[in-house]
């Protein structure tokens, strides 16, 4: 079993987000150099799928009201105007954090640190924050597309 400490997070993290952004959306990232800051302003919606067993923690993408749409309907193959509703949204972004979480639960595995993953939840607001307490480790990642910005939080810790 490797150590928590050891294993390339971000590096997993970073394929896992281009990979389902080139592959499901047809949207190039960048990654962000590390140390830096950057805030989802107004309206935001948080994906996040937990996971369980040797390892513990979880994956989170937070997008603005208005990224979410359109990674929405790249995944939909719509335009923006024919988004129905919230319900939509709230299903591609919960879909998107489990593929990045089901990749990085997959590598997790393979270095011996075998977990099982949640279902996805979904968090939307404008007035709330989150902060690693208790964790061995908290990966924060920056990636751009255009003018937006996508920031994935990575919580974890080895369990026993």
């Amino acid at each position: 079993m490797s150590d928590i400490n050891t294993v390339d997070l971000r590096g997993f993290v970073s394929g896992a987000m281009n990979e389902v952004f080139d592959t499901m959306l047809s949207m190039d990232l960048e990654l962000a150099e590390e140390g830096v800051q950057a805030n989802v302003a107004g309206e935001r919606i948080v994906g996040s799928v937990g996971f369980a067993g040797k390892a513990v923690g979880s994956v989170s993408i937070q997008v603005n009201d208005a990224f979410a749409r359109s990674i929405t309907a790249a995944m939909l193959g719509m335009e923006e105007d024919e988004i129905e509703g919230d319900e939509e949204v709230h299903d591609v972004i919960g879909e998107l954090s489990n593929m990045v979480g089901g990749d990085l639960k997959s590598r997790l595995c393979d270095q011996g640190l075998t977990c099982d993953l949640s279902i996805p939840s979904i968090t939307t607001g404008s007035d709330f924050k989150t902060e690693p307490k208790g964790w061995e480790r908290h990966e924060c990642l920056v990636f751009r597309h255009q003018d937006q910005v996508a920031l994935v939080n990575v919580y974890v810790k080895t369990n026993g």
